[in-house]
């Protein structure tokens, strides 16, 4: 055992030391996981798993959603759907103070329900929010911080890559955590939009007039957004389709409305089709090797380790879990989102399912907790995204501009973990 407990020390700083060098994550895992496995059992039955795992992972049903999600998005994004949700928000919101600020947190959440990607959400909006926020007189840390923040819908708001990968780890209803992540979405969303007239109503420059005519002519933009959801959603939640047939017909009804509206032609068509195989390949490439890790920490009985020693502590159940939310926080400062869920999901749920933990809650609670990791110091992906688009945007502006928004996620993490039901309602009430 002791043997076993030094080759998983011992992976486990190999692994961090390649990411340290910049090896892509998903390489990394997949490295360690065969040669630790190697090390403990031999290497033929090493090179058995190397040759089966991918083929097993690529072929899996309850995979295929992924890259129908992730198509849906660029088909939604190369059609023009987010700059018209931005001015959907724009002429309803418009007239308060700070009026842009709150159009952008609402496209934001607009563009998540079609999207399913924070980093994805957070270079749109920079591209279409930001240069309006700029022309009426926003500071820099204002307009790029209620950018950022708003991104990280894109991880919460179904449909969302994130917590499809998360279902896949710990084998949960997919269509379940997508019902389970709207409420908490909403919550969101309020708690944005009062961040900024709160924590930065002294500096948010005057609304604009109001104009009914306006307002309502907008609404005809988003009407595309709005079918897509509900299509998605109702069918989901009342149980007509499974999520990869939802996340198709999502898929073909974004293109078929981008064509039928002059948007999308056929070079378009090809170049998004081309865009979401290469963002699907870099995603089953991460998930094949967290596959192989998983093996790696199976063998060497990592899981079980960790869970006898934070039962050892003696916390008690909501004493060990915000010592796991403390681990994911400080993990997010040196990770992306996807490669915390993957590497550190299938450690620590068998803790969380031992303390009796809802495992569809707890999906949602980790979602909320990795977002932080989105917009905080050193790494904060959203953060990086923005300053790659708004080169003259220091990224000390940016982080500066996120404060509030953090300690609003703070809160409104603990308000999940306080009242379980603001998450767990909706989806307990489907059939």
């Amino acid at each position: 055992m002791a043997d076993r407990d030094l080759i998983a020390a011992a992976g486990f700083v190999a692994l961090f030391a390649m990411m340290a060098l910049r090896v892509p994550i998903g390489i990394a895992m997949g490295l360690v996981g065969v040669f630790g496995f190697a090390a403990v059992r031999g290497l033929d039955p090493a090179l058995n798993l190397l040759a089966t795992s991918p083929i097993r992972v690529v072929t899996d049903f309850n995979l295929s959603l992924i890259p129908f999600f992730v198509l849906m998005g660029i088909f939604a994004t190369n059609s023009g759907m987010s700059r018209e949700l931005f001015r959907a928000g724009q002429a309803w919101f418009g007239r308060f103070r700070g009026g842009l600020a709150l159009s952008t947190v609402a496209a934001c959440a607009g563009f998540s329900a079609i999207s399913g990607s924070s980093v994805a959400t957070a270079a749109t909006m920079t591209k279409i929010a930001l240069p309006e926020m700029r022309r009426v007189g926003y500071p820099q840390d204002i307009a790029t911080g209620v950018i950022a923040a708003g991104g990280t819908l894109g991880i919460l708001i179904p449909p969302s890559v994130i917590l499809a990968v998360y279902a896949y780890i710990t084998r949960q209803d997919v269509g379940k955590l997508f019902i389970a992540g709207i409420v908490p979405g909403i919550v969101a969303i309020v708690f944005y939009m009062a961040t900024v007239r709160i924590a930065y109503r002294r500096r948010l420059p005057q609304g604009q007039p109001f104009a009914w005519r306006e307002a309502l002519s907008s609404l005809t933009g988003v009407w595309a957004v709005v079918v897509l959801f509900l299509a998605i959603i109702g069918a989901l939640y009342f149980g007509i389709v499974t999520p990869t047939e939802a996340a198709a017909v999502g898929a073909f009804l974004t293109m078929l409305i981008g064509i039928l509206r002059g948007r999308l032609g056929w070079r378009a068509i090809l170049g998004s089709l081309t865009e979401a195989l290469r963002t699907s390949v870099a995603i089953y490439t991460i998930i094949i090797g967290a596959v192989l890790f998983g093996y790696f920490l199976a063998i060497t009985r990592t899981p079980q380790n960790i869970t006898a020693f934070l039962t050892e502590l003696d916390l008690g159940a909501y004493g060990t879990l915000l010592l796991i939310l403390a681990f994911f926080l400080i993990a997010g400062c040196i990770l992306d989102a996807m490669a915390m869920i993957i590497l550190m999901v299938p450690i620590v749920f068998p803790v969380i399912q031992g303390l009796g933990f809802d495992p569809v809650w707890f999906g949602i609670i980790i979602v909320v907790t990795v977002e932080l990791g989105l917009i905080t110091p050193p790494v904060g992906m959203n953060v990086f995204v923005i300053n790659s688009i708004a080169r003259d945007v220091p990224l000390t502006t940016v982080f500066r501009g996120i404060i509030p928004f953090v300690a609003a996620d703070v809160l409104r993490l603990l308000l999940y973990i306080a009242f379980p039901a603001i998450v767990m309602w909706l989806p307990n009430t489907m059939q």
